[in-house]
């Protein structure tokens, strides 16, 4: 029998905002990420959306007794989807990887009424950087789309629910790839 893991590529690769099991590094083939909005949230977040030519690095984690509920809870603006693509992994036992998408029918770009969120933005590169390191997150911002998204600057009140303190050079690696990408964010109203 195959133990159930997820597959994330966004803040759930940041280890400290979940207690999942057996987390490690793996590798999605097939998909990208996307800065998309839904009419399911207010702001802007990471999905994954099919591309044939695309790798995206992201984090395993064990889903134990196979109960979803936590998970698909914390996920709730995404559709699970299971066995239809190739993840390379550590684990010497077989699994049956799960990973979480919009529905492609729901998303739109980001705008000013849907921005990115600095402390959301701030959250996944923290999880690249411990993870993957310095090239892990230069991979993140090359293999992610929508960097002409607006990106509001909530670090002083962070709206993400599950934001986190980093230190002066994680804020520094945040602020230097958006200044590469000639991205400044916008302050709050």
């Amino acid at each position: 029998m195959s133990a159930p893991y997820f597959f994330g590529y966004g803040s759930l690769v940041n280890r400290a905002t979940h207690d999942y099991l057996d987390p490690q590094p793996a590798r999605l083939r097939g998909w990208r990420r996307a800065w998309r909005h839904t009419d399911l949230r207010p702001v802007a977040f990471l999905t994954a959306v099919p591309c044939e030519a695309s790798e995206i690095d992201g984090l395993i984690a064990h889903v134990p007794g196979n109960d979803w509920a936590a998970l698909d809870e914390r996920e709730w603006a995404y559709d699970r989807h299971s066995a239809t693509y190739s993840i390379t992994h550590g684990l010497t036992h077989p699994a049956d990887i799960a990973v979480y998408a919009v529905p492609i029918e729901r998303q739109s770009p980001p705008d000013t009424r849907h921005p990115i969120l600095l402390s959301y933005l701030d959250v996944v590169v923290q999880g690249y950087h411990q993870m993957f390191g310095l090239d892990g997150v230069a991979d993140f911002f090359a293999t992610t789309d929508g960097w002409d998204a607006p990106i509001l600057d909530d670090r002083s009140e962070p709206r993400y629910p599950r934001h986190q303190t980093l230190t002066a050079d994680e804020t520094g690696l945040v602020d230097h790839h958006l200044s590469d990408l000639n991205v400044k964010p916008i302050q709050p109203a």
